[in-house]
C-alpha cells in the first residue's frame, strides 16, 4: 500500500558506496532521501527534517549509531522516528545493544533489500497508526 505522499528516510551512513546504493534503491522505491555522513549531522538534520524513517549505521565518525539513536530517542521532536540500525555486526549482545540504544530494528550488511523494504513499510505503517491514534 502506497503513501499518499513520498515518504522521507534518511541515511546515516559514512561510506560513500553503502549511502549511493541505499540512496539509488530507495528513491527507486518512491521514497525521498536525505543523508548524512556522520553521526553527528545526522542527528542534526533528523532535528530539522523529522524524517519518517532513519536508516543508521553503527560505526560512525565523530559519534557512533548508538549514542547517535540514544541522542534522538530522547529529543521530543525525533524520539518518535523509526530507527533500523544497519550494521556488519550481527552477534546477539549487538542486537540487545541495538534495542537498549533505542533502535526499532536491526539488519545486517550486506542488505537485503526485499527485506529491508518490509522493515521500512512496516514501520512507516506502525508511526502512522501511532500518530494517528493520538489525534482521534
Amino acid at each position: 500500500m502506497a503513501a499518499q505522499t513520498p515518504q522521507t528516510i534518511l541515511i546515516i551512513e559514512d561510506d560513500p558506496v553503502i549511502r549511493g546504493i541505499l540512496h539509488m534503491n530507495l528513491t527507486d522505491q518512491g521514497y525521498d532521501v536525505l543523508s548524512a555522513e556522520d553521526g553527528l549531522q545526522g542527528v542534526r538534520t533528523a532535528k530539522e527534517t523529522q524524517p519518517g524513517i532513519i536508516l543508521m549505521d553503527i560505526r560512525l565518525p565523530n559519534i557512533t549509531g548508538w549514542e547517535a539513536t540514544r541522542r534522538l530517542k530522547v529529543e521530543p521532536k525525533t524520539a518518535q522516528i523509526p530507527i533500523i540500525a544497519l550494521t556488519a555486526q550481527s552477534t546477539s549482545k549487538d542486537l540487545h545493544r541495538c534495542f537498549e540504544s533505542g533502535c526499532d530494528a536491526f539488519m545486517t550488511k550486506p542488505i537485503q533489500f526485499t527485506q529491508l523494504f518490509t522493515k521500512i513499510e512496516m514501520l512507516l505503517n506502525r508511526s502512522l497508526d501511532h500518530s494517528q491514534g493520538i489525534a482521534e
